[in-house]
């Protein structure tokens, strides 16, 4: 037998109905923010993420997919979605378009690391990208989406992180300020934190390790090295979200793991999921769009991990509002199955879902058949139903029946299923 690779995961047909409740949802949400649907490539060269992500980040170094074509082209598997959009934007001149401009995804993504529960090789995100200002109003819209989205789903005891990491220039000072303080506790430290002394400071800061953790407590605050434009850019979005409601808590230690962000970061945290807590995170990265060769483009986005939203959503008890066939249509004898599909040809052409037997079992088996598909009613056609021309149907969960003309079937299957 040939097993599923390492960090994959089937999504079999007693759970794609999940799935397909979560997308639908969000796409439900996207409408009502007017972002529209963008799709790109499942790879892309690898020079897009080592410019945007940055070659000293662990997705590039340790953690991408990357190989080279026929062609002798490095290619990556996609390990995220907000590069391939922006090379997107670039490539296709979306700018031209009216701007502010919203675009979202639902896209499978790959990076090799240990799996674990909500974190798999192979993992799905949905993801909001909104181009074209650096106003912190965006940045509000953006995160407003995101909460109303998990909130949409159902989920509960989510709280958001929020915090600025500054520009460029006033993040340098901060960076030389972080090496100052860890320098001389490294030897502490564990290896993956001696790592990014060097490459990338601000990742010292959100390390799981209890030792790291607790030296990165008494490290220097962003906070206190942000410029005045970036200072004020926070302060606004703070303000906005008290004044629009949405709860959140200013959280130093938030920093995003790509090189790409810029003043805001954020994230949604629940402490139902053990370690891997984060169902969603984002922020803005102004300077994306001109590192993978365009113009300079305020942008701000965030990406939601669907697999940890489906545990936290089953976790929690959530309804999915489980998928059932309204009706299967079961028949006396083989001889009637020609009437049967008829039958059920004109629910579906009504809109109503329906089946019926193909495989030749007993009446006894097709109800069994039917109660363990869950369908929510039942018709038997037989020889005094078709000589009658009238049938009955059943509603399978309290046994009731009720009379029905042949003719009538869809219409009364369509007041039955709106009501």
């Amino acid at each position: 037998m040939i097993n599923i690779p390492k960090g994959t995961k089937d999504v079999l047909p007693t759970e794609s109905g999940r799935w397909q409740y979560i997308e639908s949802k969000l796409r439900r949400i996207a409408r009502l923010y007017n972002a529209r649907e963008i799709r790109t490539p499942v790879f892309e060269h690898t020079e897009l993420f080592v410019r945007s992500i940055g070659d000293g980040t662990d997705v590039v170094s340790k953690e991408m997919y990357t190989f080279e074509d026929k062609g002798g082209r490095s290619v990556t598997l996609k390990p995220e979605g907000t590069a391939p959009v922006a090379r997107s934007f670039v490539e296709n001149s979306l700018d031209a378009m009216s701007l502010p401009l919203k675009m979202y995804y639902i896209t499978p993504c790959f990076r090799y690391e240990r799996p674990q529960a909500g974190r798999l090789r192979e993992f799905h995100q949905f993801g909001l990208e909104v181009y074209g200002a650096t106003s912190p109003y965006l940045d509000l819209d953006c995160i407003s989406f995101a909460y109303n989205a998990l909130v949409g789903l159902g989920m509960k005891n989510i709280m958001l992180h929020v915090n600025s990491i500054g520009c460029p220039t006033c993040r340098k000072n901060y960076t030389d300020a972080l090496r100052s303080y860890f320098k001389p506790k490294l030897d502490e430290m564990c290896d993956t934190c001696k790592e990014r002394f060097e490459r990338n400071p601000l990742r010292l800061l959100d390390c799981k390790s209890p030792v790291c953790k607790s030296i990165a407590s008494g490290a220097p605050k962003i906070a206190d090295y942000l410029c005045d434009d970036c200072r004020a850019h926070h302060d606004k979005l703070t303000s906005l979200l008290d004044s629009c409601g949405i709860p959140y808590v200013r959280d130093d230690n938030i920093v995003r793991g790509l090189d790409y962000y810029t003043r805001t970061v954020f994230e949604f945290v629940t402490e139902e999921l053990g370690a891997q807590g984060t169902v969603c995170g984002g922020g803005r990265y102004d300077n994306l769009v001109s590192e993978v060769g365009g113009k300079p483009t305020g942008c701000v986005g965030f990406a939601i991990g669907l697999e940890r939203i489906l545990m936290l959503m089953e976790k929690q008890g959530v309804d999915f509002g489980e998928e059932r066939p309204d009706v299967f249509v079961m028949s006396q004898s083989p001889v009637f199955a020609d009437e049967c599909l008829k039958i059920v040809a004109g629910l579906r052409a009504a809109g109503i879902s329906a089946d019926t037997e193909m495989t030749g079992r007993s009446l006894k088996a097709q109800f069994k058949y039917a109660d363990k598909i869950k369908a929510s009613y039942g018709i038997v056609i037989g020889e005094s139903e078709i000589a009658s021309k009238q049938i009955k149907i059943k509603n399978l969960s309290d046994g009731t029946e009720e009379e029905c003309a042949f003719g009538d079937i869809a219409a009364r299957m369509k007041e039955k299923k709106n009501g």
